[in-house]
């Protein structure tokens, strides 16, 4: 990776780099893709591994629990890396982490290899807030973390339905095969595409506990924590949910599953355009919204329109969610990028981390409703907290 000593924070360009922003976009689009296929390949994926499917839950907390490690320190411990070469460097990572997934066989082994992808995510996420920063006018930093948000959403919307149709057709396996190839050409165009991108100045890991201590910053990330975790209580186990409504077949899984990814590219969308302006508003709006999504799913199973319309407004609320913290923070630390993107980050995989853990031991013992009706709970507490924190810049 290449080594740099150009840490001015303050360098940014005159014109925005909207190619090198949409390549940040595909960057989590395939990120995410392979994050979240457990969740849609569950059913299948426990079948042949020879496990619970709360057991194979545990995919996706194994890898938010390295991303809640490696998403506030990547920063400290690389602090004069090219942002650029890191990004590909985590890119190719995943791709490995994929194949190995796709071969494993054994379920550690699979989580083994699920460890090195969290490294992967935990990385991108840190750095996403800070380099969009470096490839955007101040004045257009928000449209570009809406852009790359977007590919989020997208992979939400077309990727994990269509994983979820072709794994039925050719094996999960082969999925993960074909995302570590689409994980592999993303790192060649990070490559190609990106300009060198400088890391922010540091001092060791000072940055995060300045950042830590900003006014109302422990309330908003408790909130945070809360609202990830409640959703990820419920979304990672998504299939065994639906899988309760009369008459659906996995084909009608995946339509589903394809309304709420829709739903987060709308709610991407309009709350990014909302969100400089009503920021207080948004912030007690969306978590609560996607609480009542969840709640309606656990509460009116046999009721084929009210799941569509909760599944619709749960994938609203947490395709804007992301849009609403990432605001949120750069409004109170503006001159802490990588520290608040990381802190964002590392709460995000707490969030996942623990939302799939107690969800896994729910289901198994309690069952799949209640599971959803309890992380309901917590995502409404979450966003009571998170709303109520301040938003004014701290003063450094």
């Amino acid at each position: 990776m290449t080594d740099t000593s150009t840490t001015s924070t303050s360098t940014r360009p005159d014109r925005t780099a909207w190619g090198a922003v949409g390549v940040m976009a595909l960057t989590s689009f395939v990120l995410v893709l392979a994050e979240f296929l457990p969740p849609g390949l569950l059913t299948p994926m426990a079948t042949t591994l020879g496990i619970t499917e709360g057991q194979a839950g545990q995919a996706v907390s194994a890898t938010a629990f390295v991303g809640l490690l490696v998403a506030p320190t990547i920063g400290a411990l690389l602090p004069r890396v090219d942002r650029r070469a890191l990004l590909t460097v985590l890119a190719a990572g995943a791709a490995v982490s994929n194949i190995l997934v796709a071969i494993a066989p054994s379920f550690v082994v699979l989580l083994a290899a699920r460890l090195l992808l969290g490294a992967a995510i935990g990385g991108f996420w840190a750095m996403s807030l800070a380099v969009a920063s470096r490839l955007s006018t101040p004045g257009r930093l928000g449209r570009s973390m809406m852009l790359v948000n977007t590919g989020t959403t997208l992979a939400t919307v077309a990727g994990v339905p269509v994983a979820v149709y072709l794994g039925a057709l050719a094996g999960w396996q082969a999925v993960f095969v074909g995302v570590a190839v689409l994980s592999a050409l993303t790192a060649l165009t990070i490559r190609t595409v990106l300009p060198p991108v400088a890391p922010d100045a540091a001092d060791g890991l000072r940055p995060l506990v300045d950042t830590l201590r900003a006014p109302g910053m422990p309330r908003g990330l408790a909130g945070h924590v809360l609202t990830v975790l409640g959703h990820f209580a419920a979304f990672t186990y998504v299939r065994p949910a639906l899988g309760t409504v009369p008459g659906l077949d996995a084909g009608g899984v995946a339509v589903l599953l394809a309304v709420f990814g829709a739903g987060g590219v709308v709610g991407n969308l309009v709350v990014g355009m909302l969100v400089d302006r009503y920021l207080r508003l948004v912030r007690y709006a969306v978590p609560l919204v996607l609480a009542a999504g969840v709640a309606s799913v656990a509460t009116f199973p046999a009721v084929l329109p009210v799941v569509v319309a909760g599944v619709a407004v749960w994938g609203l609320s947490f395709g804007a969610w992301l849009t609403v913290v990432s605001t949120w923070m750069a409004r109170v630390v503006p001159d802490r990028m990588e520290a608040g993107g990381g802190l964002l980050v590392a709460g995000f995989q707490l969030g996942i981390t623990v939302g799939a853990v107690v969800g896994g031991l729910l289901v198994d013992g309690v069952g799949v409703r209640v599971t959803l009706a309890a992380a309901a709970v917590v995502a409404t507490v979450g966003g009571l907290a998170f709303g109520s924190a301040p938003q004014e810049p701290s003063r450094s």
